[in-house]
């Protein structure tokens, strides 16, 4: 059986030949070389020509993508900004409102204020005034009765120590001399 095979292998010599990598057969390279250089041609034009462009295009859209989406940000952010400075305007001004509001109150309660002890102070001062003319009134009053009752008293007195009646008229010059001396 070895023979056999001996034979065939023997017998055949072009299988033999043929029985290693066909790439690298020394005969075929120029062949080889120039369907390379054509397919690689042809891949580089391919390339080149459409598939580069439409990856540079779509590199190129990404980009003004980000970029636009970079720039709306930033246009938000600055947004945010404006409105956070004209928010703390509106406070402010809001605050200094409601303080010449504070103030303007407070004004005008301390002049209302002003007012009420104004026209008490003026209610006491005529009520002391009223009660002091009653007061005056009351005295003149009473040194009037006390000066007629000092004189009915003086005339009991000289009359029941000497005897002898007093008329009312010269009771109360009594009464006058007396008064005169001691004030």
């Amino acid at each position: 059986m070895a023979a056999a095979a001996q034979e065939t292998i023997e017998g055949t010599a072009e299988p033999a030949e043929s029985a290693g990598l066909p790439q690298m057969n020394v005969e075929t390279f120029p062949s080889q070389i120039f369907w390379l250089v054509v397919t690689f041609g042809l891949l580089f034009v391919v390339l080149s020509k459409m598939t580069l462009p439409r990856i540079a295009a779509s590199l190129a859209d990404r980009k003004q993508r980000i970029e636009g989406d970079l720039g709306a940000a930033e246009a938000a952010r600055q947004g945010a900004a404006d409105a956070q400075t004209a928010y703390k305007t509106a406070l402010a001004q809001a605050r200094g409102r409601a303080n010449n509001l504070a103030d303007e109150n407070r004004k005008r309660v301390t002049g209302e204020i002003d007012k009420l002890k104004a026209t008490a102070d003026a209610q006491a001062q005529s009520a002391m005034a009223t009660a002091e003319q009653r007061i005056a009134a009351e005295r003149t009053k009473a040194k009037t009765h006390i000066r007629s009752s000092a004189a009915e008293a003086a005339a009991d007195i000289v009359e029941r120590l000497i005897g002898a009646k007093i008329t009312s008229d010269e009771a109360v010059k009594a009464v006058d001399a007396a008064e005169t001396k001691r004030g």
